[in-house]
């Protein structure tokens, strides 16, 4: 019973030295913040899916663009996702409209550059904390990987002044050495599983929004 309280995970990161303890600190408090980063991608992807969802139930229901543009426009909020291309292009493509002497390629043209400058934004929205979840899934195990060795070597240090060195001498180092290790692949796997299901839900988003600007171009060059 003395042993197992001994062996206890508390007991192991108290007793632990102090590099391997500020590796632990590190591991947890990335643990930490990428599970907010995770809590935060999950209602953001979720809201950009409605949005989209939303924003072409109103778009392809045959109403008149530019009433849909007012609506846009109007409302309190900052048009999001689709909407702000839609926001983009439409406004870019009446303006160009009302310039004399302009020539259809060039009005699209500039339609389509304000389109892709506002795809570019809503891209750069959903890619954010995604870079950080991708180094916590690559680098923390090394990181915990590290206060291992370092933990060992500490334990194996240890050993130089005993006569005969026994198996229940060097296992308690060794056991808080590992540890740091634990604690690294529980900061990276939730990171790693989280990074690939925001990037293909990112993925799926960037294919709807190019589709749109690619059908909403060939609309207003109809119109042109």
């Amino acid at each position: 019973m003395n042993v197992a309280n001994d062996m206890s995970i508390f007991t192991l990161i108290s007793g632990a030295s102090l590099p391997v303890q500020l590796v632990m600190l590190i591991l947890l408090l990335t643990s930490l913040v990428s599970w907010w980063y995770i809590f935060i991608k999950v209602f953001s992807l979720k809201a950009a899916n409605e949005n989209v969802d939303q924003f072409e139930a109103q778009f392809w229901s045959g109403g008149d663009l530019n009433e849909l543009y007012e609506r846009i426009t109007a409302g309190r909020k900052t048009p999001q996702g689709m909407s702000s291309i839609f926001q983009a292009g439409l406004k870019e493509f009446i303006r160009y409209k009302q310039q004399k002497d302009t020539e259809v390629s060039d009005v699209m043209e500039a339609t389509r550059r304000a389109m892709r400058a506002a795809y570019n934004r809503e891209l750069d929205y959903l890619d954010a904390h995604l870079p950080f979840l991708a180094s916590v899934g690559s680098v923390s195990p090394y990181i915990g990987l590290f206060g291992t060795v370092w933990g060992i070597m500490n334990a194996f240090r240890g050993l130089s002044n005993v006569a005969q060195a026994t198996l229940s001498q060097v296992a308690p180092g060794i056991a808080e050495a590992l540890v740091a290790t634990a604690i690294g692949l529980f900061a990276a796997i939730p990171a790693v599983i989280a990074y690939n299901r925001f990037a293909a839900g990112v993925d799926r988003l960037s294919v709807r929004y190019e589709s749109f600007i690619e059908e909403f171009t060939n609309i207003l060059q109809r119109r042109a």
